[in-house]
């Protein structure tokens, strides 16, 4: 049986780059929606056993309670930045018990109990890591690993490539999966331009419910749309 976890950045601040888009209130609504359905497929998914919520949030505690999760501060783990929090955190996890562990973002909308199984079934078929890649090929969504198999966390730019050289270099099976479950993250404009096209039946309950035909999606349409015209007169502009 797998476990999985979950670093939390503080809401409050969450999703400053879209600041444009939406206000404070709806960012955090946003993020607590994506979080919501993250951990709806995790806490009823058969072959996870235990949740745990890396944050330091003041609402993380309560959250943990209503999903029944284990909580834990970014003190407990130490360090300072997500690479240091999220290794220490793994280590813990991992000196303790058997099976693989899962960290994954919390701003993964689309996810789906069958993204966590084939996950799971690669990592149990290399014995190694397994990296879910963002939308570009660029970011790490998602790592799975065992004690054999830990890796040296480097989340940021161009991190599924340094997550998979490092493997190599480490002498650790590696494969990357791609799955539009794991692949779309919600940081940009664009990507919520691609979530609002990409929702589907069953995937992102609580995120559709904040923005599919309400007020919020109401304006946000709107507002993408006036985005994605002034990009393309610019593109006109610069060709002509």
């Amino acid at each position: 049986m797998a476990r999985a976890l979950v670093p939390l950045k503080d809401l409050v601040q969450a999703k400053t780059r879209l600041a444009g888009l939406l206000c404070p209130s709806e960012r955090r609504a946003l993020t607590q929606a994506m979080l919501e359905d993250v951990l709806q497929v995790l806490t009823t998914h058969p072959e996870i056993k235990q949740v745990i919520l890396l944050s330091d949030d003041p609402s993380a505690p309560l959250l943990a309670r209503q999903w029944g999760l284990l909580h834990w501060p970014e003190s407990k783990a130490g360090g300072s930045g997500l690479n240091a929090v999220a290794a220490r955190a793994s280590e813990l996890l991992l000196g303790d018990a058997e099976g693989p562990l899962l960290v994954l973002h919390a701003d993964l909308p689309l996810l789906g109990a069958d993204d966590i199984s084939a996950v799971l079934a690669e990592q149990a078929r290399t014995g190694g890591l397994v990296i879910g890649c963002d939308r570009h090929g660029d970011g790490t969504n998602l790592l799975a690993f065992g004690r054999p198999g830990m890796p040296r966390f480097q989340f940021g730019p161009g991190s599924c490539g340094k997550h998979l050289d490092a493997a190599r270099q480490a002498g650790i099976a590696v494969e990357v999966l791609r799955r539009s479950g794991l692949a779309l993250d919600v940081d940009e404009p664009q990507d919520l331009a691609q979530l609002l096209a990409a929702f589907a039946a069953g995937a992102g309950r609580r995120t559709r419910e904040l923005l599919v035909d309400t007020a919020v999606g109401r304006r946000l349409d709107l507002a993408l749309a006036t985005l994605a015209s002034a990009s393309g007169e610019e593109l006109a502009g610069a060709q002509g």
